[in-house]
C-alpha cells in the first residue's frame, strides 16, 4: 500500500441489535461493514429495512441471526466466518470486530448477576470469539457499571488480561454521549485492541506490551461532559399541556431534546404515533411536573435539557415535556441522535421498537467514535 493511501477497514458487527453502532461506522470513510450478526430476529428486521432506507448497501457476507454461541460450538460456523475473515483481507487492509454485549447483568439499575447471569456470559464469549478469530482491532461497549462496580470489575479485568496475552495493546475510556452532540447523559464503557503484530506491520512504535498509548481519545470530542453536566440547566416547571416555551439564555441548544425534536421533524416522522398509551390514567400524566426525570420510572423530559439515559425496559417510563403523553418511538429516536431518515418498520412491536431504541449506542457516539478510530488509523500512514 502506498504512504497516504485510503487504508480500507472491513468491520464484522455482533450484538448489531438495529446498527445504531455500525451506522457510526457505515457513515465514516474508511470502514464497511462487511458481517452482521443479531440473535433477535425483530432487531435484525429494523436493522435490514432502515439500511434500506436509507440507501445503504448490505453487507458483503450477509446478515446472521446466530446465537453468538454457536460460533465458538458449532464447527461449520466457526469455519465459515473464518473463511469469510479471510477472504475479507484480500480487499481490505485491516479487519475490525464490533459489538456491545447484553449489559443488563453488569447494570446496577438492572439484573446485576454479572458473569453468572445469561447476558454477562456473552461479554465472555465476544472476547473469546475475538481471541479465536485474532481481527486486526476490535471495540467492545458496555454500561459503566462493569466498570465501576467492584464484582463486576475483577470480570472486567480478567478479559483483558487474556486479550493482552494473546497479543492486543488496550486502550480504555468511559464516555458520555452528550461528548458527542447527542442530547443525553449516557455513560459508556469503551474497550478497543489492537493486534501488536498489526501495528508493526504498519510500523507503528510500540513501548508497552499492554497499553495502546498512541491512542488519542479526544480527537473527535465536541465537548467535556463535566463541562456540559455542570452548566446552569433548567431544572422542574409545572407541566401545561401545549404550552410554548422559548429556550432559555445561555442553555446549549443543540444538545436540547426540543432541539432534536425540530431536527427529526418528530410530529411528521413515520413513528410519530407509535407510543404506549397510558395505563396510569391521565390525570397520572398531568401531574408530573416538565423536567422532573428524578424518579426511577415516569420521568418527564425538559424540553430545553438534554435526556436521561434512554432506557426504556424494566418499566422505566419517559413522558414528553409538554404532552400527556409517554413520547413516542420518533421521539426516541431523536433522543438517540439517529438521522430523521432512520424509520422502523410498523409491523415492529412497540415493546420490540423501545427496546432496541434503548439498546442502541446514540448514533452520534457511534460515527464519534467511528472517526476517533479513523484518526488513529490514519496516523499508521504518517
Amino acid at each position: 500500500m502506498n504512504k497516504n493511501q485510503q487504508i480500507k477497514t472491513g468491520i464484522f458487527s455482533f450484538f448489531s441489535g438495529a446498527g445504531f453502532l455500525d451506522l457510526g461506522f457505515d457513515t465514516t470513510t474508511g470502514f464497511e461493514t462487511l458481517f452482521v450478526n443479531e440473535y433477535h430476529e425483530p432487531f435484525m428486521e429494523v436493522y435490514k429495512s432502515s439500511r434500506e432506507k436509507m440507501n445503504i448497501s448490505e453487507p458483503l457476507f450477509g446478515y446472521s441471526t446466530e446465537d453468538i454461541c454457536e460460533f465458538l460450538e458449532n464447527e461449520c460456523l466457526l469455519s465459515s466466518l473464518s473463511e469469510n475473515i479471510i477472504a475479507a483481507k484480500s480487499n481490505f487492509d485491516l479487519i475490525g470486530f464490533i459489538g456491545g454485549p447484553p449489559c443488563p447483568d453488569f447494570s446496577v439499575g438492572g439484573k446485576n448477576k454479572g458473569i453468572e447471569g445469561e447476558n454477562g456470559k456473552l461479554s465472555a464469549t465476544y472476547v473469546e470469539l475475538i481471541i479465536k478469530n485474532q481481527p486486526d482491532f476490535f471495540l467492545f461497549e458496555n454500561v459503566k457499571g462493569l466498570y465501576r462496580t467492584k464484582k463486576h470489575k475483577a470480570f472486567f479485568d480478567d478479559m483483558k488480561i487474556k486479550l493482552i496475552d494473546k497479543g492486543y495493546l488496550l486502550t480504555e475510556k468511559l464516555i458520555n454521549a452528550l461528548e458527542f452532540g447527542a442530547p443525553q447523559d449516557r455513560e459508556r464503557i469503551i474497550l478497543i485492541g489492537f493486534k501488536q503484530s498489526t501495528l508493526k506491520r504498519f510500523s507503528v512504535k510500540i513501548r508497552s506490551t499492554s497499553v495502546l498509548e498512541s491512542f488519542n481519545w479526544d480527537a473527535k470530542l465536541l465537548y467535556d461532559a463535566k463541562n456540559i453536566l455542570s452548566q446552569n440547566w433548567p431544572t422542574q416547571e409545572t407541566f401545561i399541556e401545549n404550552l410554548d416555551k422559548p429556550c432559555p439564555d445561555g442553555v446549549n441548544e443543540k444538545l436540547t431534546v426540543q432541539h432534536w425534536f425540530d431536527k427529526n421533524d418528530v410530529l411528521n416522522h413515520p413513528n410519530s404515533q407509535h407510543y404506549f398509551q397510558p395505563r396510569a390514567g391521565l390525570p397520572k400524566f398531568q401531574s408530573i411536573r416538565e423536567g422532573d426525570d428524578l424518579k426511577k420510572s415516569y420521568k418527564r423530559l425538559h424540553r430545553w435539557r438534554y435526556s436521561p439515559t434512554a432506557a426504556y425496559g424494566n418499566n422505566e417510563v419517559h413522558l414528553h415535556p409538554y404532552k400527556a403523553r409517554r413520547i413516542s418511538a420518533a421521539e426516541a429516536l431523536a433522543i438517540q441522535s439517529l438521522p430523521k431518515e432512520f424509520v422502523i418498520p410498523e409491523n415492529i412491536s412497540l415493546t420490540n421498537m423501545f427496546k432496541t431504541i434503548g439498546n442502541g449506542v446514540p448514533y452520534l457516539a457511534s460515527k464519534g467514535l467511528a472517526e476517533t478510530l479513523q484518526h488513529f488509523i490514519e496516523s499508521f500512514n504518517k
